[in-house]
């Protein structure tokens, strides 16, 4: 195999794909990128067996072929080359030459024909995104999936589509992040529960470019992002999700509306007093036109005032503060509405027209003097 292809574009194509390959493995092929240019076209592909990612990149073939390499050393050798032309060359034994200017690597690949190529997925069941749209919703959901794998389902994401509508799903048993997307077309109904790493993977090579489509395929076990030059194929997480309408009410006591970046900016304040994996609450005081919050730790204390508009009664209310940062900082209205029944109901914030709900459960706290 021969090509030639600008170092730019063979670093970007290099790191795109390498997201998918794994940490660690017993199978070395796994630990490989593969360059396939053996149909007229170069491609990059990396697969771990759960997550696939292949993309195309523009470049010359001079000889077609493929080869393995080793990803690691590959992506390094490309960050570290001068900005011009790479000229890859391998032969029947699987030495590969990788030269730009006067720079010359010498590295041993691995037959491409032992590689796991992309499952093949029949593309017919799809909903189609703007980038900007998908990257968006992952990072305003992404935050709420558990970051282990003592429940499956709750590392992954639960999209379900009902006709122009598209609901993304998040929760670790503490919070719950929702998003409704309208849809420019009707699609039949499915719900699929996508894993948290496939998400994030996928979110980090989007360009968020809004005039720019994904389009997204279902099958039973498989998910496949299309965008650009890049596919990316993963397994689903199997099982029934959870019910999480019965968990949402409607009911409320009290409702505040607040403006949002004051009472981030309170809350995180707050933490200053925090140690890491110390688990104090923000105690959170609401009367008529004003929101008290107290913390109280180790460090020391404090507490702020900010105004409010209060509807119902009275309450004092205790939560972990980092899970109301986070949903704090992925709203992007001003003024936020936060519902709330009783200390020991979850509280939600969410808009009047339902296109974001983030319930927070409160956490049990001794009174602050």
């Amino acid at each position: 195999m021969k090509l030639v292809c600008s170092k730019s574009k063979l670093l970007s194509g290099v790191q795109i794909v390498s997201k998918a390959v794994p940490n660690k493995t017993t199978m070395s092929i796994l630990e490989c990128i593969l360059i396939d240019a053996t149909e007229g076209q170069i491609k990059l592909i990396a697969n771990d067996m759960e997550l696939g990612i292949e993309t195309i990149i523009e470049g010359e073939i001079v000889e077609k072929g493929q080869i393995a390499l080793d990803a690691k050393i590959f992506l390094e050798i490309m960050r570290k080359l001068p900005d011009n032309d790479v000229t890859i060359v391998t032969d029947s034994s699987y030495k590969t030459n990788i030269t730009c200017e006067k720079a010359k690597f010498t590295i041993i690949g691995k037959s491409g024909e032992d590689f796991s190529y992309l499952p093949s997925i029949e593309r017919i069941d799809s909903i189609i995104l703007s980038q900007f749209t998908l990257k968006e919703v992952v990072r305003q959901t992404i935050f709420s999936i558990a970051d282990n794998d003592n429940n499956k389902l709750m590392t992954g994401e639960l999209f379900e589509i009902n006709g122009d509508t598209l609901k993304v799903v998040s929760l670790d048993g503490h919070r719950i992040s929702i998003r409704n997307i309208e849809l420019k077309n009707h699609y039949p109904s499915r719900k699929v529960v996508v894993p948290g790493k496939t998400l994030n993977e996928v979110s980090k090579i989007l360009s968020g470019d809004a005039d720019k489509d994904v389009s997204i395929f279902f099958t039973g076990k498989h998910i496949v992002f299309e965008f650009d030059n890049t596919t990316v194929v993963s397994r689903l997480i199997e099982g029934e999700y959870f019910k999480i309408d019965q968990m949402l009410s409607s009911d409320y006591e009290t409702k505040v509306t607040i403006n949002k970046k004051e009472l981030l900016e309170c809350i995180d304040r707050a933490t200053l007093l925090v140690k890491e994996g110390d688990k104090k609450p923000i105690i959170i005081n609401i009367t008529d036109g004003v929101m008290e919050l107290k913390i109280n730790s180790t460090v020391g204390s404090m507490n702020e005032e900010i105004d409010i508009t209060k509807q119902g009664k009275d309450l004092m209310i205790g939560f972990n503060p980092k899970f109301m940062i986070d949903a704090l900082k992925v709203i992007d209205d001003e003024e936020i509405d936060i519902y709330l029944v009783n200390p020991k109901a979850p509280c939600f914030i969410r808009d009047v027209k339902g296109k974001y709900i983030y319930l927070i459960l409160p956490v049990n706290f001794t009174t602050v003097s």
